[in-house]
């Protein structure tokens, strides 16, 4: 019912949702029926929490799934479908195999770059190498890193990382932003060394405002490594859905959370937002369709491969 609701009352943007298992790719996308009007897709593809692995996972239940290959396979065949394409990160990029304790990051940046990533986020795990082991791989990433609420005035990190992008797609105007957790009780402060910690929620709000007033987005989107969901008051994808207005989609990371389908919570305002997560170690890749066209839509879908 609550899905249900939401397609019938979505009416600037229609969405459909897709997760693709990474070792294959399902067909495309079923789009609304609408015969008047021009329609637009916008696809947004993402990922999290890949942890240095580039290979197919070796072992256990998720044998043979992964790997940087496929994902750039299926990446590829996407946007062959749909040229208006978003990809995008949401941290902890880094540690989890002997090739990030060999090239310190290097190789994961490098990929990201050939398979055109547009922009990604910070995880915990992406100051593993310290902050200066994060700065020196800078220079392979053809894509920004976008983090809203980590301040890194008076770090080796400032002014390399921007709080919000604004995209033009097809005439469509598209904002993210990102929203890291607190650092504090999960890395060393050795190692994130003066960067500061600001109030997710008080972010998003402020960032989720001047994305959709000041820079009049269709689509507003945020990358986030909170987590999902907890069992306490801490900020997680969920509770900061429920607690601002302007997001239009959030996609997540931290927890490692395999969701079938987008949750859809309602906001502050009572409109909804589509929450989404795809796991761990490159396994899925999330995909978000949204439809645009002049005047209101009547019709939309929320489609899941399961592969």
């Amino acid at each position: 019912m609550k899905r249900r609701k939401f397609i019938e009352r979505s009416s600037s943007a229609l969405v459909g949702a897709a997760l693709f298992s990474n070792h294959a790719l399902a067909g495309g996308l079923a789009s609304p029926t609408k015969e008047t009007g021009e329609l637009k897709t916008i696809s947004i593809l993402h990922t999290n929490d890949t942890h240095s692995h580039i290979e197919p996972i070796a072992s256990g239940r998720n044998q043979g799934k992964g790997g940087v290959a496929r994902r750039a396979y299926t990446i590829n065949e996407i946007r062959k479908e749909n040229p208006n394409t978003l990809l995008l990160d949401c941290g902890d990029i880094f540690q989890g195999t002997p090739y990030f304790n060999f090239y310190g990051g290097e190789l994961e940046i490098k990929l990201m770059s050939m398979m055109g990533y547009d922009a990604a986020t910070l995880g915990n795990h992406d100051f593993d190498n310290g902050i200066d082991g994060l700065y020196k791989q800078l220079p392979h990433a053809n894509f920004d890193f976008v983090i809203s609420n980590y301040d890194f005035a008076n770090t080796i990190m400032d002014g390399h990382s921007v709080q919000n992008k604004v995209y033009v797609i097809d005439g469509v105007r598209v904002g993210l932003f990102g929203l890291g957790i607190e650092l504090t009780g999960l890395v060393d402060p050795k190692l994130y060394k003066e960067t500061k910690y600001i109030d997710p929620i008080e972010i998003a709000q402020d960032q989720a405002r001047i994305l959709k007033e000041e820079e009049q987005c269709d689509l507003v989107i945020c990358m986030s490594h909170l987590g999902y969901s907890y069992r306490n008051e801490k900020v997680s994808d969920l509770k900061l859905a429920e607690a601002t207005s302007g997001i239009d989609l959030i996609i997540g990371g931290h927890t490692h959370t395999f969701l079938d389908r987008p949750e859809i919570v309602t906001n502050i305002k009572g409109n909804q937002v589509l929450v989404n997560q795809v796991g761990c170690y490159g396994i899925n890749l999330g995909r978000v369709d949204f439809y645009f066209k002049e005047g209101k839509t009547e019709a939309g879908g929320n489609i899941v491969y399961n592969i």
